[in-house]
Formats: C-alpha cells, sequence, structure tokens
C-alpha cells in the first residue's frame, strides 16, 4: 500500500513538473518572440570606447570637472560642452548617457544626489545649446565608479566629473 501511495506521488509529482515547464514559443522565423535583451545592442555597429568621454578616445567628446561640492558648470567645462553638444549633434544614430560623479568624499546618499545635480546641470545647458532633450539621459554613479583612486587633492578633483557615453538609439 505504500509503495502503491508513494509511486502514485511521484507519478503526480512528474506530471506536474512537466506540465510546468516552460516552453519557448517561436517564432516563423524561429526566433524566440522578445528575444535576447542585448540582442538589439549586439546588432547595432558601436565603435565607441564603453567608457565614453573616460577613455579620452572619442575625437569630440569630452569629460567635464566640477569644483568641490559643486554642480556648477565651470567656463573651461562649458567650452568643452559646445564641442560636446556639436558631437551629439553629428551623431544622429546615438543617445549619449550622462554620468555624474564624486570624488569619495562626504556619504553615498549625499554623492548620488551631487553627481545627479551635476548629471542635470550639463544636460540642462547642453539643451540650452540645441541638444534635443530626448537624446540625452542622465544617471548619477556618485562615488561608485571613481577613475583616481588616490587621495591627493588633485586625484579627487580628476573624480568629480561628467561623463559621456554614447549608446545605441
Amino acid at each position: 500500500m505504500i509503495k502503491k501511495s508513494f509511486f502514485a506521488l511521484c507519478v503526480l509529482a512528474l506530471a506536474f513538473t512537466v506540465s510546468c515547464g516552460s516552453k519557448e514559443k517561436k517564432g516563423e522565423d524561429g526566433s524566440v518572440p522578445g528575444g535576447d535583451p542585448d540582442a538589439s545592442i549586439e546588432t547595432k555597429n558601436m565603435n565607441f570606447d564603453p567608457e565614453g568621454s573616460d577613455s579620452g578616445k572619442i575625437s569630440g567628446l569630452s569629460t567635464v570637472n566640477f569644483d568641490y561640492d559643486k554642480a556648477t558648470l565651470t567656463t573651461a567645462a562649458r567650452e568643452l560642452l559646445k564641442q560636446n553638444a556639436g558631437w551629439i549633434n553629428d551623431n544622429k544614430d546615438v543617445v549619449v548617457q550622462i554620468e555624474g560623479h564624486c570624488d569619495v568624499r562626504g556619504s553615498v546618499e549625499y554623492n548620488l544626489a551631487l553627481g545627479e545635480r551635476r548629471a542635470k546641470s550639463v544636460k540642462n545647458y547642453m539643451v540650452s545649446l540645441g541638444v534635443d532633450p530626448k537624446r540625452m539621459t542622465i544617471i548619477s554613479y556618485g562615488e561608485e565608479k571613481t577613475i583616481d583612486d588616490g587621495s591627493s587633492d588633485a586625484a579627487h578633483a580628476r573624480n568629480r566629473r561628467a561623463n559621456f557615453v554614447p549608446l545605441p538609439k
């Protein structure tokens, strides 16, 4: 009796497992609807360095720096942003992500907020220069993605920045 009950329970468990298994539905061309979420990125021909303007390898697109605990644009930053605006307007097949960064001083929460203010400041200025706001997104990394791990004033200054990362449209 126990063997029969155990056997019946195993058969039911197996039937349940098989009926609940996920089967991907394929389209006429054999592809899965929705497909790989990264497929659209892979099919686009992007020849830009994934580090964006921080890499220094994208001619015409520059990282801008900020003064300590500030989100206001310096005169030097405004000049670089004029060049960046031209680059963005010339490269219609990309959206640019503006990343706000901070040095390691201050709390995580404070630096995330400051990084966001920096990215918004840059985006707003770019819009005033005629860049379509739909072609730019912003994100704050706060102190999470430093480019200089040093503790000198110069190292901190390099980390207080807005980086531009071209993304496929």
